[in-house]
């Protein structure tokens, strides 16, 4: 019997969801690459076009799709706060009604469908660090929750059609990831810091720089993912990927410009509503379930992702949205 797979990736041409396309393509199987180009690049997955195992289709998640499918991967949604708070309305309905449409078609193929669920489920954590069973401390009426409860959403849509209907789902709550192919424009905190660490403007601290997190590098996090689709049916999660090494910001802030060389100076900005203060995940199941830990440490991830940044022409980049 054949174990290679007809494999759908939502979100298939952004940061993470494009990675994941080359290790499933590389492996053999059938991709199908879904995204609605929001936040994502075709030339995340350009050097993928001319593979015969390899599909990119322009659709948006919130609305319906018919594929025959093996596994589905949901990623699509906007991650970084300036991008989903740009439209709050439409982030909510990417994650509530994208998770409706692909739960639908898993159910009708019998596919088994992994859900990229966030860290930010866990809102401003009470607890620390988080265990899967904190069930967070979440502002559903600040700016964040678009995101948050969307997620959250999502989380009891799968578990409902799982009950249910018996669909073969997984959860996986993803902490902050970086790495090559980040877009320069996203608003996170690494690339962020690596842009304005490379053009020599000043870097910007929200806050006083002493809030928390743990950074897990890309290939840590797909290797992750991908256990986890494979993974025994008795564990579907929800189960934490991520890094849990923990760094302030502002040591973050201080080992890009020493690893860029660059002259920025660090600059303070108010801290925005509903921030979390400190991030960092209890893996003990991931280690449990999955034999899975993150490899990378931050210094070598982090020079790799600034290596990738100086290959690049940012003007190549648009932003999104204004708020970067």
């Amino acid at each position: 019997m054949s174990t290679l797979k007809r494999i759908l990736v939502t979100g298939g041409a952004g940061f993470l969801g494009s990675h994941l396309c080359d290790r499933l393509v590389k492996a053999g199987h059938d991709v199908i690459c879904l995204d609605n180009f929001f936040t994502s690049q075709k030339s995340n997955v350009a050097h993928l076009l001319g593979r015969a195992n390899f599909e990119l289709v322009r659709h948006d998640v919130t609305l319906p799709y018919w594929l025959e499918v093996d596994e589905v991967y949901n990623l699509a949604c906007p991650a970084a706060p300036g991008h989903y708070q740009y439209n709050p309305i439409k982030t909510m309905k990417t994650s509530v009604m994208g998770a409706i449409n692909m739960l639908g078609m898993a159910k009708r193929c019998r596919a088994k469908i992994l859900q990229a669920s966030t860290s930010e489920v866990y809102g401003d954590p009470e607890v620390h660090p988080q265990p899967e069973t904190y069930k967070g401390s979440v502002n559903t009426l600040g700016p964040r929750a678009c995101y948050d409860e969307g997620k959250r959403a999502a989380e009891t849509l799968f578990m409902d059609y799982h009950r249910m209907n018996g669909v073969n789902i997984r959860i996986v709550r993803i902490f902050n990831t970086y790495g090559p192919r980040m877009h320069p424009f996203d608003g996170r905190v690494v690339s962020n810091f690596i842009r304005q660490a490379l053009l020599g403007e000043d870097i910007t601290l929200f806050g006083d720089g002493a809030q928390t997190r743990s950074f897990c590098y890309r290939d840590d996090l797909i290797e992750g993912m991908i256990r986890m689709m494979n993974g025994s049916d008795a564990f579907i999660g929800p189960v934490n990927i991520g890094n849990p090494g923990e760094f302030t910001i502002r040591r973050l802030a201080e080992l890009t410009i020493e690893l860029t060389g660059s002259r920025s100076r660090l600059v303070m900005r108010p801290l925005p509503a509903d921030d979390p203060r400190q991030r960092q995940p209890d893996i003990t199941l991931a280690r449990k379930h999955l034999g899975w830990e993150p490899k990378v440490p931050l210094r070598e991830g982090l020079q790799k992702t600034i290596e990738w940044f100086r290959s690049i022409n940012m003007g190549h980049f648009r932003a999104p949205t204004p708020n970067y």
